[in-house]
């Protein structure tokens, strides 16, 4: 057994030789592909390369791209945006979201001034967990803090207080629960006060700056401890540290194409309907009678349930349209999620200029002789 194996990777090795390409490489350029626009779900195991690359005219086209581009909304609110992308290609969309995630930035804690903390929380966690706080306050009205030399001043920093003392209630009963036998038993992030600086009152007063919720809880004190702190906020991206990513979550996948090689009817079409968990598949009249469509293809999560069945296999694809995403945006609450959507889209093209001014000198540099 060992020797064949030993011969066959020889072979292999000798193959990639007369071709100059590594072994795996060989391999998977020797299969046989078919071309689609669509990634076939259903023969995963015997297919695994994701848009048979090999065999499938991935070029890139700016006219086209300019022709098919387009995005629609599906779904917004104050938290969430759901929208198609239509058009473009996997590293677009990747790059979007790893934007999205990272190089959007926003206003968080950075600096923490402990004058006082007597609660079982040492300091570093406390210091941590305010951190964390998601600041309400707009990224694109302040500087960083490195384009004034490290220097804090009211253009690229504003500051919040947190002075708290935990008191018994000499009214409460002994059975009462903690909330009302103490009070400030309970730290919540409310507890941080805005202090403006210079004239941030005057340029935030429409919006004042505020964490976004006030619900976050810091601390647990009882009667005699507090707390006493001073808190420094500055402009970062979630690339340096999390607490700067606008994202509570942020992806996509590609839309689900189901199709049928040959129509379920009657009973079958009725049990393939209420085969699906995610209810996709309906019962419609297509001029032939009754049968299963894939009305709700959207919801599809490719879950293989329909295809179980061996003879269901042969008769439903299941498949990916290859240039259709549904991206969704979940923001953390500093900012909306069209703003995130907007600013990676900035931050994007700025990324492509420095490309492109890469290239550009590169090709009017002269040759090394």
């Amino acid at each position: 057994m060992s020797k064949s194996k030993k011969t066959t990777k020889t072979a292999a090795a000798a193959a990639a030789s007369a071709t100059g390409m590594p072994d795996h490489l060989e391999e998977i350029r020797t299969k046989v592909f078919v071309r689609s626009t669509h990634l076939d779900h259903t023969n995963a195991a015997e297919d695994p390369d994701a848009f048979r690359a090999l065999d499938f005219d991935n070029s890139f086209s700016l006219d086209d791209f300019k022709q098919n581009f387009k995005i629609t909304i599906q779904e917004k609110s104050a938290e969430k945006l759901v929208f198609d992308m239509v058009g473009a290609s996997a590293p677009i969309a990747n790059a979007l979201r790893r934007i999205l995630i990272s190089d959007v930035p926003t206003m968080a804690i950075e600096k923490i001034i402990m004058f006082q903390n007597t609660s079982l929380i040492h300091d570093e966690v406390l210091a941590h967990r305010i951190g964390l706080i998601p600041i309400a306050a707009d990224p694109h009205m302040f500087k960083y803090l490195s384009e004034s030399n490290g220097e804090p001043n009211e253009e690229n920093t504003t500051v919040f207080t947190l002075e708290i003392l935990c008191t018994k209630n000499p009214r409460a009963l002994p059975s009462a629960p903690p909330s009302v036998q103490f009070n400030n038993g309970t730290v919540y992030s409310s507890a941080l006060k805005w202090v403006p600086q210079g004239s941030q009152a005057e340029t935030f007063k429409d919006a004042p700056i505020r964490p976004v919720h006030d619900d976050i809880i810091l601390a647990k004190l009882r009667p005699g401890q507090s707390i006493e702190a001073e808190l420094h906020v500055i402009k970062g991206v979630g690339r340096d540290h999390a607490k700067w990513s606008p994202a509570a979550t942020a992806f996509y996948r590609q839309l689900p194409d189901i199709s049928f090689s040959e129509p379920f009817y009657g009973a079958e079409a009725q049990a393939l309907k209420a085969l699906c968990p995610m209810n996709v598949f309906d019962i419609e009249d297509l001029g032939s009678g009754p049968q299963a469509v894939a009305a709700r293809p959207r919801d599809c999560t490719l879950c293989r349930e329909c295809i179980r069945d061996p003879e269901r296999e042969k008769r439903i694809k299941l498949r990916r349209v290859r240039d259709h995403y549904i991206f969704s945006i979940e923001t953390a609450g500093q900012l909306a999620p069209e703003t995130m959507f907007r600013d990676a889209l900035i931050e994007l093209k700025k990324k492509l200029g420095v490309v492109y001014a890469d290239l550009t000198a590169n090709e009017q540099a002269p040759a090394a002789e």
